[in-house]
Formats: C-alpha cells, sequence, structure tokens
C-alpha cells in the first residue's frame, strides 16, 4: 500500500480535496486517516489561525499530529519527525491508508523520508559569533545580521542573542533557512538531501500529489481565506495565545505578529508570499505529481488523484 502525500500553497484547497480523497478510498473499501505535515497545526489554541480541518471536516476523516502541543511549548521538525513516522509506520501496519496532507516542505520530509538534521556548525564559526556578541552586544550583531540577510533579521528580536548568532553561523555557513517556510537553499546541508527524499531513500512507497491553481485566483482566494479567519476569532485565538505565554516556535504562525498589530493587509501580503515560495518549492520536486485545481471539485481532483497511478 502507498501512501498518499497532498502538497500545496497555504489556500489551494488541501484538506477539502483529502475529504473527497477519503471519501473516494472509502468507497473502494480502504479505511483513510490524515497525518497532518504542517509545522504550526500542532499546536493546541491557533486551530483557526493555522487553518486545521474543521470539526465536521474531522468527522470525515481523522486528522492527526493537529493541536497536540501547548502553545507555550517550543516543537521541531525532528520531534515531528517522530511522531509522524510512528503515526504512519502504524497506519500502514493495519492496512490503513495514510494520507499526509500540509504545505510546510520540511515537515513533508520530515515525514516522509529520514531526515537529515543540521550537523553542528565547524570548529571556530561559533566561537567567532559568541566572541563577536560579547564585544559588541545581540543588538549590533543584529543590526548586521540585517545587513547580510534582511528577511532572517526581521524574523528575529534584536535582543534573542541565541538567534541572532544562530542566524549569522548558518548564513556563513550559506544554509541560512527561509524563515517562514523552514526550507534551506538547494545544494546546502539539510537541503543538499532534497533530491534523495522523493526517490529510494522515502521510508515508504509515496504517490507524490502537488495542488496548484492560478496565481490570480490563488491570491484572491487568500485574501478571503485570511478575512474568514480573521471572522472566526483568529485574532481573539492569537492574542489568547500571546497572554498564555506562546513560544518562540508558536509564535512562527503565518499571521499571529500582524493579528497582535491588528494587519490584518499585512497578513494577507505575507501569505500571498508564502505561497508563491510553496509553489516554487513544489515545482522542484522530481517525482511529483502536479494537478491544478482550477475551479474544478474536491471529488474530481481526487478522482483525478486516483488515476496517477497504483495504490
Amino acid at each position: 500500500m502507498r501512501t498518499i502525500a497532498l502538497f500545496g500553497p497555504t489556500g489551494v484547497g488541501k484538506t477539502a480535496v483529502a475529504v473527497a480523497l477519503a471519501r473516494a478510498l472509502r468507497e473502494r473499501g480502504e479505511d483513510p486517516v490524515a497525518v497532518s505535515a504542517d509545522a504550526l497545526q500542532v499546536y493546541r489554541g491557533l486551530e483557526t489561525l493555522t487553518g486545521v480541518a474543521s470539526a465536521q471536516e474531522r468527522a470525515e476523516l481523522e486528522h492527526r499530529l493537529v493541536s497536540i502541543v501547548p502553545v507555550d511549548a517550543t516543537f521541531s521538525a525532528g520531534q515531528y519527525a517522530e511522531l509522524a513516522h510512528a503515526e504512519i509506520d502504524d497506519l500502514l501496519a493495519q492496512g490503513r491508508r495514510p494520507i499526509v496532507v500540509g504545505g510546510t516542505g520540511l515537515y513533508l520530509r520530515a515525514a516522509l523520508a529520514d531526515l537529515d538534521l543540521r550537523p553542528p556548525p565547524p570548529e571556530g564559526v561559533r566561537e567567532r559569533w559568541i566572541t563577536e556578541l560579547t564585544a559588541q552586544g545581540a543588538p549590533a550583531l543584529h543590526a548586521l545580521l540585517r545587513q547580510r540577510a534582511p528577511r532572517a533579521a526581521a524574523e528575529i528580536d534584536p535582543n534573542d542573542s541565541q538567534r541572532v548568532v544562530r542566524a549569522l553561523e548558518l548564513h556563513d555557513l550559506g544554509e541560512l533557512p527561509d524563515p517562514e517556510t523552514g526550507e534551506p537553499p538547494e545544494g546546502s546541508g539539510e537541503g543538499g538531501a532534497r533530491s534523495q527524499l522523493w526517490s529510494e531513500d522515502l521510508r515508504h512507497p509515496t504517490l507524490l500529489v502537488g495542488l496548484v491553481m492560478g496565481r490570480e485566483a490563488l491570491y484572491a482566494a487568500i485574501d478571503a481565506r485570511v478575512l474568514a479567519m480573521v471572522a472566526a476569532g483568529a485574532a481573539d485565538e492569537v492574542r489568547a495565545a500571546h497572554a498564555a505565554g506562546a513560544s518562540e516556535t508558536a509564535r512562527k504562525a503565518l499571521g499571529f505578529e500582524d493579528l497582535l498589530a491588528g494587519d490584518v493587509a499585512r497578513m494577507q501580503r505575507r501569505t500571498r508570499n508564502y505561497a508563491k515560495r510553496q509553489l516554487t518549492w513544489l515545482r522542484k520536486l522530481p517525482a511529483v505529481n502536479v494537478i491544478d485545481v482550477g475551479e474544478r471539485s474536491p471529488d474530481d481532483v481526487a478522482r483525478e488523484i486516483l488515476d496517477c497511478g497504483p495504490l
């Protein structure tokens, strides 16, 4: 039995397609279960902001690895990989079909393959920046990081010395990841394994499906989705999480800081930019079956997925 993995940009309709796919698989006598591959849906209390499947959708298709971590806890791809591997292995052992659903590329790789996490920096790299930190202070090093990698610097508090030093280390090594996707640059450390993860190095046979739609339609869907999240109480979620001491990793949820500041337009803009990067990453996957959802129904898309190859 092959695992089915659905990847795509935020707003493309992955959950609706997964639910429709589950219906089609049940008609074949199968018992599918969704396994989330999203870096932020693991947090309890941020379900609206992170787009966790609704109660009705979860009633139609069981979703695992959502809402499992307290909002004040930190969480990593390595921790996720252990949980995802256990879930997928257990489902396959029971003869149940795993449908891995997500938009975080790093977590998708973590679910499907043995993730090679970055080794510690070479001797001397960290020591150099620790010395500079002692001499100049975190704000001065943050200013240097802002010159070298402004996007990464924008995501780090100038007084967070640990993260500033780590970012400068990664920049020196050419391995500074995208601050929102967690994706390292091609050919670097963890990213160098990217070309292997969709071939013989997958833990289980997998049908990888990438869902896309026209850029204009996608951006319109994203803007509408953000407004729907706000109407459903996403800003209240964020304020409650902030008051509860949301962890550094929980605060990376797209829109968290924007809604704290009351800037919905910025959340829309940043979400559109994130979707653009997700699409760029998706199209680099060598074994992906790209499906344009367009104006099609989720059931129609599900039927095409089932025609992609033997399951």
